[in-house]
């Protein structure tokens, strides 16, 4: 693993434990030449996925940029990291066992969008808005009066 400090490709190992509940490698590392310390994850990937954005356009897929939506949706709401960590982990694995290396984005928005429904309804609204690009604030209440029970809608 190359030292992202001083770019030296012989860095050692310190220390590996188990993270994000079993299903990735923590390690942390040493780097002789500069003493610089870091932090990698190491995780098993069943295929390389590929993602079609509905322009046509396609990228390889990246848990980071998931990982980076997610985070943002979920700010400031009280959701344990671990959980978020596990959802994430949850999703990626889906989509790696859809039996398909190239997924459409939407099908990506949709199984993301289940996943923050469960766990925060807040961070499913926010996700929602810039996934389905609400326009105006009429696209919010139309989208949250189909979350409210049948009881609630009509008052």
């Amino acid at each position: 693993m190359r030292c992202p400090f001083c770019g030296n490709v012989d860095t050692q190992v310190k220390d590996s434990r188990p993270a994000e509940d079993h299903v990735a490698i923590r390690r942390r590392r040493f780097c002789p030449a500069c003493g610089g310390r870091f932090t990698t994850y190491e995780r098993v990937q069943l295929r390389d996925l590929v993602v079609i954005k509905s322009s046509g356009k396609r990228e390889d897929f990246d848990r980071d940029k998931l990982e980076r939506s997610i985070r943002i949706a979920l700010q400031k709401r009280p959701v344990e990291p671990e959980r978020v960590d596990q959802m994430i982990s949850g999703i990626v694995r889906r989509l790696e066992s859809m039996g398909e290396t190239d997924i459409q984005s939407p099908v990506i928005g949709e199984i993301v969008m289940e996943a923050l429904a469960r766990i925060d309804t807040v961070a499913y609204v926010r996700f929602a808005s810039v996934y389905k690009n609400f326009q105006a604030a009429d696209d919010f209440e139309d989208f949250v009066s189909e979350l409210r029970p049948p009881s609630q809608k009509d008052e």
